[in-house]
């Protein structure tokens, strides 16, 4: 008796693993972390030691101008100094500036506004950071797309005008670009502002008119740091797409019958955006620094004025602190960077590059 055969069983797909699980917070994502916290603490180690050094190395100090006053006797200069602990060597400064950061978290105090150099920190990066936020967004949400209608209608006139618009953007400087906002303002006054952050009667207006208010303030400098980063990150989008519009696998995807926009927007899209990610992560490292010339030009209340007041006053231990947020900021874009590129392409081994699949 022959028995009849056995339906085959069903094939059981497993589910796919979550997101931040299989991308993001597995164990070896984990131990790359760590290990890359604990290598920027070495690196901010000796980047501190070493821009303390070179500060030194300016003639002069911060009572350099006040010694040439003759209304300030010399007594009370070497009062300052030991108040200020410059009548020490560059080491023993910089031994008792790094004991307060680590011990304290206090990076001093600022030798021209006798405050925390915390405290006028706290007050000018949240500016900084709104302008320079709003720029890369701005940014990056015109770029992309036009990067992406270039590549796809390539040699066609909306890809040589946005070549021409490209070669035309890049060669104008962010304090040009600025400036020439700041001239349109003037002209058009009072529909766009000139300058400052509020209006006047800022602080009498509604939740919803402060908001609308700040907005306002903010649309000249925001362009004038968008039109600088636009075009680069235009034509960079368009060479990306292009190259993996040419490889056999979206030739293959399209001899299949697959609509145009899956091939370009599933297929290829999601690999050139690497080297973009890439450059994103460089890109929030100098979010601080980019914005300096717009804020002086603009008179917005940010880092740019204080920063440059510092280095020109010699105000070592704000100068410090702006520099180790800058080092700070590096290292986070970077890793930011890595994490952000492990989760678009999980092929990717942080420690090494691309695995095969």
């Amino acid at each position: 008796m022959t028995l009849p055969p056995s339906a085959p069983s069903p094939q059981v797909t497993p589910p796919p693993p979550s997101w931040f699980a299989g991308r993001w917070v597995d164990g070896d994502t984990l131990l790359y972390i760590v290990r890359r916290l604990g290598q920027a603490l070495i690196t901010l180690l000796l980047a501190s030691a070493l821009c303390f050094f070179v500060i030194q190395l300016a003639p002069g100090d911060y009572l350099a101008a006040l010694k040439q006053n003759p209304q300030i006797s010399p007594e009370r200069v070497q009062e300052l100094q030991a108040q200020f602990g410059l009548d020490q060597p560059w080491s023993v400064q910089y031994g008792r500036w790094l004991w307060q950061v680590v011990v304290h978290q206090n990076f001093g105090d600022s030798f021209a506004y006798q405050r925390s150099v915390t405290s006028l920190l706290g007050e000018r990066v949240p500016a900084t950071l709104l302008l320079a936020f709003a720029s890369l967004v701005l940014t990056w949400a015109i770029a992309v797309p036009l990067g992406i209608i270039a590549a796809v209608q390539q040699y066609q006139w909306p890809d040589r005008l946005l070549r021409v618009l490209s070669y035309i953007g890049q060669g104008f400087p962010s304090f040009v670009a600025a400036l020439l906002l700041l001239i349109l303002a003037q002209n058009l006054s009072p529909l766009l502002p000139v300058g400052d952050m509020t209006s006047l009667n800022y602080d009498d207006l509604t939740l919803l008119g402060k908001g609308l208010d700040l907005l306002w303030h903010l649309l000249l400098p925001t362009l004038a740091l968008t039109l600088t980063g636009l075009a680069g990150l235009q034509r960079i989008t368009r060479g990306e797409l292009l190259d993996v519009l040419r490889q056999d696998y979206v030739r293959t995807a399209r001899a299949k019958g697959l609509p145009e926009h899956r091939v370009i927007y599933v297929h290829a899209l999601r690999n050139a955006v690497n080297p973009l990610i890439t450059l994103l992560g460089f890109e929030f490292s100098s979010l601080l620094s980019g914005a300096f010339i717009t804020e002086q030009l603009f008179n917005w209340p940010g880092l740019g004025r204080l920063i440059l007041q510092a280095v020109m006053a010699q105000d070592l231990y704000l100068v410090m602190a702006s520099l180790m947020m800058g080092a700070v900021m590096l290292i986070l874009g970077n890793l930011l960077a890595d994490l952000l590129l492990k989760a678009v392409d999980p092929r990717i081994n942080l420690e090494g590059g691309a695995t095969g699949t």
